[in-house]
């Protein structure tokens, strides 16, 4: 880490407020946790976070959070200020989970582990960034810099980092972020500061059906759409920057003694690189075609060919910070004067966005420990010491970005 980034961290650490902010984390825990539990019982299925977004309204509003609203897409968003003439910082964590409407949430304790669907990803978060508002009040910390606390929409899945998009390019501070902190999942010792590029697609094969043995010899597009498997899971790509694929889900046909008019599947594409990612979406479009053209030349088209359409349902621009930028080596010195060693790590989260965007934006944990994110035996750990540890290097952090006076 360089001097800079090093001096200033240790000038918050040994600060009066910020001492007495680490000691309300710290007296605060028990409370922290409950709001964990109260805002992981909220349900937030994909695109439907509103519930659980007007419970933490509420909650940040009674925390002193000003011109708080909930944009056109769901976020919701306050401001901390600053001492004036300083910029705009933006410290998020998301609302949505992967677990669709229905699922049970309620919260089980197993010693010092709670387990819930979402409890570590991203509901921990929510709490936390809660509790630094707290320590904030109660130690009258005072930043250089304004603070944007955002509770966001649509980080997940399908969501296709829908919040983000409209906080960077239609909201109200769109043209004012200077640097961004995603607050996601609880370890702390990974610093999340290069963003995986996705382009997701369903193709559909067509063709014109029949029976499955009076109409044998007839294209068949569950043979096209299996060699366009074939083709893809054959397609060498690079190991640096990490380039991947997967077909994922499938779907189609009416019955076992029908050829099928149509078939499906979801295919996932990815990489670190954003130019690595349009190669492959290309060798991916001349793979498919292909595939069509092979098995339009194998049987017969007299009734009609195969032919495929091809559905956008997500994409994720790639990004990265540098790891020599101010940012990253603020995060590093913060997080490391805790006593976790960092590493830097590519992922795919709302940093995505302002990453692509050019503007300077990372990815930090929320403290203690987790597991089996995304299953429905999700778990954190909230084991005083270490989540408390956690808790303080993520506020040190945030404090060392918005220059803590």
């Amino acid at each position: 880490m360089n001097d800079h980034a090093k001096a200033r961290v240790n000038r918050i650490l040994h600060n009066a407020a910020f001492l007495k902010a680490a000691a309300t984390l710290a007296a605060e825990h028990d409370r922290t946790i409950a709001e964990i539990i109260a805002l992981t019982e909220i349900p937030a299925p994909p695109f439907k976070e509103s519930a659980r977004a007007a419970q933490w309204f509420a909650m940040a509003h009674a925390l002193g959070l000003q011109q708080m609203e909930i944009d056109a897409e769901g976020n919701v968003m306050g401001i901390r200020p600053g001492a004036g003439n300083g910029p705009l910082i933006c410290v998020a964590a998301h609302l949505d989970t992967v677990f669709p409407e229905g699922t049970d949430v309620t919260v089980r304790r197993d010693g010092t582990r709670l387990i819930a669907p979402g409890i570590g990803d991203d509901t921990r978060s929510l709490a936390v960034l809660l509790a630094w508002l707290r320590a904030m009040n109660a130690a009258n910390v005072q930043t250089r810099a304004d603070i944007l606390f955002v509770a966001d929409v649509g980080e997940e899945g399908a969501g296709d980092l829908r919040g983000m998009r409209y906080l960077f390019t239609q909201g109200p501070y769109k043209d004012r972020i200077s640097a961004f902190i995603t607050v996601d999942s609880p370890e702390m010792d990974k610093i999340v500061t290069g963003g995986v590029g996705s382009k997701r697609y369903r193709v559909t094969f067509q063709g014109p059906g029949g029976h499955s043995f009076g109409a044998f010899g007839v294209v068949n597009p569950m043979f096209a759409m299996a060699d366009a498997i074939t083709r893809l899971g054959r397609l060498k790509v690079p190991a640096s920057p990490k380039t991947t694929y997967s077909a994922s889900i499938t779907g189609g046909g009416t019955s076992i003694n029908a050829i099928p008019n149509a078939v499906w599947t979801e295919f996932d594409l990815r990489s670190e690189s954003a130019a690595h990612l349009d190669n492959l979406e290309q060798a991916f479009f001349a793979l498919l075609a292909e595939a069509v053209a092979a098995e339009n030349a194998t049987r017969s088209t007299a009734s009609g060919p195969i032919v495929h359409r091809l559905k956008p349902i997500g994409a994720r621009p790639a990004g990265r910070t540098p790891q020599d930028h101010e940012l990253v080596q603020l995060a590093k010195a913060a997080i490391e004067a805790h006593g976790f060693r960092t590493q830097f790590e590519f992922s795919s989260t709302d940093a995505n966005i302002p990453m692509s965007l050019g503007i300077p934006a990372i990815r930090i944990g929320s403290g203690g420990t987790g597991g089996r994110a995304h299953s429905l035996e999700e778990w954190i750990d909230i084991e005083p010491k270490a989540s408390i540890r956690g808790l303080t290097a993520g506020l040190a952090t945030v404090l060392a970005v918005a220059d803590m006076i």
